[in-house]
């Protein structure tokens, strides 16, 4: 097995774009269970994730996992925890990942099961019922009460989107949802990623796949991709491009919101998990190699410190909504100029702005959980308060200007700044900190306390942290 398996995640776990207008968060309504930041950021590794290294950044992985490692075609003996080339995903993957504080989501991908081979019909023809074995073997090996628990949460494929036949697909997917029930009854089941709104050719139609009495038992998440693309129009070349997350142009937020509405209406018992969302940011070299399409529809790419303050923004928005989780697309790259090609928050394991934004916000909210929204105004403004789960009289706001650029009209950009007063504060400021650019920096940021219950600050494109000492 090579060390680096980027191209196979190109070709078939990642979503592209999709826009159009979005709510802002505070139309979904703000549930009073939400998850702590540690039980809620995650990221998607594979299997030269190095553990110890993307430990200081969460503690949720995501892993793409290839049914053709585990067995050649439907039908044929299933051995966990040995792939078809000898890997021991025990040893060499999941057991690793585990002692070093991780738990594993496994997405099981159709890879040589399904579309990528032509004949993907022929082969499951008469052997639908081997994805009960093949659900069975991985859920009773790997599932939280099975033999090895090495993880929690299993994906039943990552994106079939419309290239899988659906009627074909449904009958699978009942097949290996029972099977991974059988195996062991206390693992969470997730679809493929789905959407409940404006359809793409990457995600299933939610309503119609999964909305029938039969077919809602069978699984617990619902499964989201979304990426903040530009729509292709005629003033734009592609639809690769990506803008600032707030963007109302953006389906972005939009698509995860149209999500929980059906949920809240059709599937009130199913969590919603965003399992990819993410930036691309190259270095200028990398752009002087674009070949091919993304040379062509001239694509691009984020600066480093963009990457940075988009993500931990993605988070923090992500978090005001009803969702459950969220998993950053990629741990590390190899520096290419294209789509999902530098998503990395490493570069050649190196860290990149976004790995020491990232390990700030985790390691500075990792113990709280969104409150309420303090501020929210459209391109100047968003306030997020965040309570401490084991001592609520601990208060962190997190203010930034909700203001970025377009990836591909970021050239001479100058980025917003916007002089805001804050008022009903929780307690007295005890500090105020920038966003982390590298490593153990965390610019001190110059504010204002007027007076018991007033603050006057200055934010920027990078969220600032302010933290309190609760009124006594």
């Amino acid at each position: 097995m090579p060390p680096r398996f980027l191209l196979f995640i190109l070709l078939f776990t990642v979503s592209c774009g999709m826009s159009n207008v979005h709510k802002p968060a505070t139309d979904s309504i703000i549930p009073a269970n939400k998850p702590l930041m540690k039980d809620f950021m995650g990221i998607n590794g594979h299997f030269a994730f190095k553990p110890a290294l993307y430990g200081q950044v969460c503690r949720l992985v995501r892993n793409y996992h290839n049914m053709n490692w585990d067995a050649e075609k439907p039908g044929d003996s299933i051995h966990p925890p040995f792939a078809t080339n000898n890997i021991n995903w025990k040893n060499d993957v999941y057991g690793p990942w585990k002692e070093h504080g991780f738990e594993t989501d496994i997405c099981l991908q159709f890879l040589g099961f399904g579309p990528s081979v032509k004949d993907y019909k022929e082969r499951w023809a008469g052997k639908e019922s081997w994805a009960y074995d093949y659900g069975k073997a991985m859920a009773s090996y790997f599932g939280p009460a099975g033999q090895e628990k090495l993880c929690t949460s299993m994906e039943i494929d990552n994106e079939p989107g419309s290239y899988f036949d659906s009627t074909l697909f449904k009958k699978l997917f009942r097949e290996m949802a029972r099977g991974i029930r059988a195996g062991d009854s206390t693992i969470r089941i997730l679809t493929p990623a789905v959407t409940a709104g404006r359809e793409d050719k990457y995600s299933q139609d939610l309503p119609s796949m999964y909305g029938s009495s039969d077919m809602l038992p069978l699984y617990d998440v619902i499964n989201v991709h979304t990426y903040p693309t530009i729509d292709k129009g005629i003033l734009d070349e592609n639809g690769w491009n990506r803008s600032y997350p707030e963007d109302r142009s953006l389906y972005y937020l939009e698509m995860v919101n149209s999500t929980i509405a059906w949920r809240n209406a059709q599937a009130k018992d199913k969590e919603i998990w965003i399992t990819e969302f993410g930036y691309d940011a190259c270095t200028d070299t990398a752009m002087t190699k674009r070949k091919d399409w993304a040379l062509k529809l001239n694509w691009q790419g984020t600066t480093d410190l963009q990457q940075a303050q988009y993500l931990v923004r993605s988070f923090l928005l992500f978090s005001a909504m009803d969702v459950q989780r969220a998993y950053l697309y990629y741990y590390d790259d190899d520096d290419e100029a294209s789509v999902h090609a530098a998503s990395g928050i490493t570069r050649h394991f190196v860290p990149k702005t976004a790995f020491w934004a990232v390990k700030q916000l985790y390691q500075t909210l990792g113990d709280y959980r969104f409150n309420k929204i303090i501020k929210q105004d459209s391109g100047k403004a968003y306030v997020y308060e965040y309570i401490k789960g084991d001592d609520p009289a601990q208060v962190i706001w997190v203010a930034w200007s909700p203001t970025g650029v377009r990836t591909d009209k970021k050239n001479g950009y100058q980025p917003k700044q916007s002089a805001i007063e804050l008022s009903q504060l929780p307690g007295k400021v005890v500090q105020v900190k920038g966003m982390a650019e590298s490593e153990n920096t965390e610019p001190e940021v110059s504010y204002k306390q007027n007076d018991a219950a007033g603050l006057s600050i200055t934010i920027a494109e990078s969220p600032v942290y302010i933290r309190f000492e609760a009124n006594k």
